[in-house]
Parts: structure tokens; sequence; C-alpha cells
């Protein structure tokens, strides 16, 4: 797992806007973020520190910058997810099902599906051979 830094809230909206928009000037970012919209100055200060941070490139047009990510959202999403799961679940993927199941009042239809999805994206674990079958020596 990669290990990035973790994003304030400011900084993971305007990472949310680059990864939604692709490669935007500021000007262009600013209508996308949430309201109240932040100055300008502020979207600014809060690019260039998310390129101090790794996260964010630049292309220079004048005087005048077009930025792109460099951390793709899927990555930040794993590092997330992970640090969610290790903080506050213990590492176990089953305790923040649970979690969610009992907040959302999931019926067990609905935890049927989140658990099959949850499935399909993992890859097999050496449980999954058929030779689990096999009696222990």
């Amino acid at each position: 797992m990669e290990n990035l830094p973790e994003l304030t809230r400011a900084e993971e909206q305007v990472m949310q806007v680059l990864w939604q928009r692709g490669p935007s000037f500021v000007k262009d970012m600013l209508p996308e973020l949430p309201t109240p919209t932040p100055a300008y100055t502020t979207v600014s200060t809060i690019i260039r520190i998310l390129e101090q941070k790794g996260f964010v490139g630049h292309e220079a047009f004048g005087r005048t910058h077009r930025y792109y990510a460099l951390v793709a959202q899927d990555a930040y999403r794993r590092f997330s997810l992970t640090k969610l799961l290790g903080g506050y679940f213990g590492g176990s993927f089953s305790r923040l099902v649970s979690f969610f199941a009992q907040e959302e009042n999931l019926d067990a239809r609905q935890l049927d599906e989140l658990l099959r999805h949850a499935q399909q994206d993992l890859p097999p674990t050496p449980s999954d051979s058929p030779d689990d079958d096999a009696p222990a020596a």
C-alpha cells in the first residue's frame, strides 16, 4: 500500500474536483466546490499545498497554471479505507460491514448484495482452493 499523506477536508474537496473534471484551472474549479465557495486565493493556496504533498502537478500557460492529479482517486480511496479499517475497525472488513449494517438498518437481501460485491472485488485466497476438503496431515 502506498504511504500517502492524509488530506484535509478542503484538500480532499479540491482533489474530488480534479478527479471528476480532469486537468483544470483554478477559476474552473471554483463553481464545482461546495458552498460557500472559497475565494480564488484560498483554492490557489490549497492547490500549492497539494503540489507540495505530491498529489497535484501543473502545466504553465504564461502566468496561469492548469493543474492535474498525480495520485489516482482509487489509490487514495484504498489508502483511506485501509486507514479507516485499521483505526476504527481493528483491520476487520467484517466489523466495518457489521457497523454499516446496523447503522443503515440493512436487511438480509441488502447485506447479501453488499457481501457479494465485496467478494467479486477481492482476489481469491488460499482457502478458496479445492484442496481445502483434503484431510489435514
